[in-house]
This record gives structure tokens, sequence and C-alpha cells, in this order.
């Protein structure tokens, strides 16, 4: 891939970087297996954090240049100081930002030069599923609608609509994933 590319850039994408990339994983498989981690800690009522400081991948640990904290709280209404967005607030961001890092970083490799991009999300929850009120209501998002405005060649928009669909978040929540819970003691 890397002797095809035309430019160093593309959308702000880094092309002999990535290229490089995909060339080790074409070539080695394994390169591409990660493993992503985060530790979250509970701070009193409602509120919690999580820090992130490194991820397995490449073969070996991944150590970011700083830790990264994320805060998660809940609005008064579920009892809440409402000092962080909620979890579910957090999905949207996750969906919103993998679905425009996903886009934005293929567009670039096929050369599709993007000016701007914006998105809005919103999704649908029932309370009475979450609270435990009603059994046959599901407990999370049934419905998440994402809208992206793009400065781009309208000739780009159906492939960009294909691109999108490589999002690991996106494609997490439409095929699922298995989630293992273990409780221990302190």
């Amino acid at each position: 891939m890397a002797a095809e590319l035309k430019f160093d850039k593309v959308n702000g994408i880094d092309l002999h970087t990535l290229g490089g990339t995909i060339d080790a994983i074409r070539k080695d498989p394994e390169l591409g297996k990660c493993r992503f981690r985060a530790r979250n800690q509970w701070k009193g009522d409602t509120l919690n954090r999580s820090e992130v400081t490194d991820f397995y991948g490449a073969k070996s640990v991944q150590k970011h240049k700083q830790t990264f904290e994320m805060h998660a709280d809940e609005p008064p209404i579920l009892a809440g100081g409402d000092r962080a967005p909620n979890p579910v607030e957090h999905l949207l961001h996750a969906l919103a930002s993998c679905v425009t890092t996903s886009l934005v970083a293929h567009a670039a490799v096929k050369g599709i030069q993007i000016e701007e991009l914006e998105s809005e999300l919103e999704g649908e929850i029932d309370l009475n599923g979450f609270l435990g009120l009603d059994p046959d209501v599901p407990k999370g998002y049934t419905d998440i609608r994402m809208k992206f405005r793009v400065k781009t060649e309208s000739d780009n928009l159906k492939m960009l609509e294909r691109l999108a669909r490589f999002s690991p978040v996106y494609n997490t929540l439409i095929h699922g994933a298995r989630v293992d819970i273990a409780i221990e003691p302190k």
C-alpha cells in the first residue's frame, strides 16, 4: 500500500505511518491483535472515574503519553450530581468518535478529501427496563440514530457511508460482544 500513496497526508492522516501499519499487519496478522483496557473506581453516589494508561498491540504493551481520565455521573433525576456525562452518553461519544475516525482514515487511504465533518447522535432508552419496573423492556438503547454532515465532493457520499461501517464501536454495537462479569472480594 505505501508505494501507492501520492500524498503524505490526507484529511490530516499520516498515510505513510498508516500504510506502514497496514503493510506490517498484512505480513504478520498477529501484529493486529489488540487488547484495550480501562480501570474504573467508584467515587461516591453515582460518580465514577475511569483511567486509561496503556493497551496491548503490535505484540507488546503500548504506553500512552499520559494517563487519560474519564468521569461519569448521572443527572439529578437519576439521583446523580450531574458532574459528568452519564455512561450512555459516553457510549454515544464513543460511537461518534469511532465512526468519525474510521471514516476519515479510510477516506484518506482512498484519497477522498474531507473539508468538514460533524455528526449528531440520539438514542432511545426506556428507564422502565433499567429501573427493573418492566422485565419485558430492554435495559439499554433500543435505537440510535447518527446523522453526519460532510463537506466533500458529492460523488464521495455513498463511499463515505460504506467506509463509516468499518468502525469497531459501530460493529460491536450492531453485532454484540461477549461481556463477562466477575465480582470478587476486595
